[in-house]
C-alpha cells in the first residue's frame, strides 16, 4: 500500500470483479460508504483514474473506471486501494478523527505523564474502536486503548500525543 505520507485518505480496497464488462466490487474502508456517490475521480494506489460508474447492489459498492472495459483489465486492479486528496475527505464533526491521523500518535499516562508508547493501528471493533499502541518498553505486550471518551481524555493532532486513564485491569 502506497501513501505513507498524510495528503491522501484511504477509503476503499478493490475486491473481486463483477460481471464481464469491467465492474469491480469495492470494499468500502470509510464511515461514509455514501461518498462514493457523485465521484468522478480517485486514486488507485498512486493512478489517478475517472470513474465511470458507481451503484450500490445491497451494501456493496460497484465501480466502474474509465479506459477498463472487460473482465480481464479490471482484475488487474484487484487488491488495490482507493485514496481521495484530504482536501475532498468528508469533514468530520469535532471530536472525530481520521485513522490516518492517529496513527503515529505519542500516548502518555494521564496521571503520571509518563512515555506509553506509540499508536501503530487502530480497530474497528463495532462498538467502539481500539487503539493499538507499541509500548515504549521492548518485549512488552501491545496496549490495547479502547476509544473511549472514559480512556482517551485527550487527542491532539497538531502536538502528536494522545494522552489515556488506562482501566486498572490494563496497567
Amino acid at each position: 500500500m502506497k501513501n505513507s505520507d498524510k495528503t491522501r485518505l484511504r477509503i476503499g480496497k478493490i475486491g473481486k470483479t463483477h460481471g464481464v464488462r469491467g465492474e469491480l466490487r469495492i470494499n468500502s474502508l470509510t464511515d461514509f460508504p455514501e461518498r462514493f456517490e457523485g465521484m468522478t475521480e480517485v486514486y488507485v494506489n498512486d493512478e489517478l483514474m475517472e470513474i465511470k460508474s458507481v451503484r450500490y447492489q445491497n451494501d456493496v459498492v460497484l465501480m466502474s473506471f474509465k479506459g477498463i472495459e472487460n473482465r480481464e483489465e479490471a482484475a488487474a486492479l484487484t487488491g488495490r486501494y482507493l485514496f481521495v486528496n484530504r482536501e475532498d475527505a468528508v469533514e468530520l464533526e469535532e471530536g472525530e478523527y481520521y485513522t490516518i491521523d492517529i496513527i503515529g500518535l505519542e500516548v502518555y499516562d494521564k496521571e503520571t505523564g509518563t512515555h506509553l508508547g506509540t499508536v501503530t493501528d487502530v480497530l474497528s471493533t463495532g462498538s467502539n474502536d481500539v487503539y493499538v499502541a507499541a509500548p515504549v518498553e521492548k518485549g512488552q505486550k501491545d496496549i490495547l486503548i479502547p476509544a473511549l471518551k472514559t480512556v482517551v481524555s485527550e487527542i491532539d493532532i497538531d502536538g502528536g500525543r494522545m494522552v489515556v486513564t488506562l482501566p486498572e485491569e490494563m496497567d
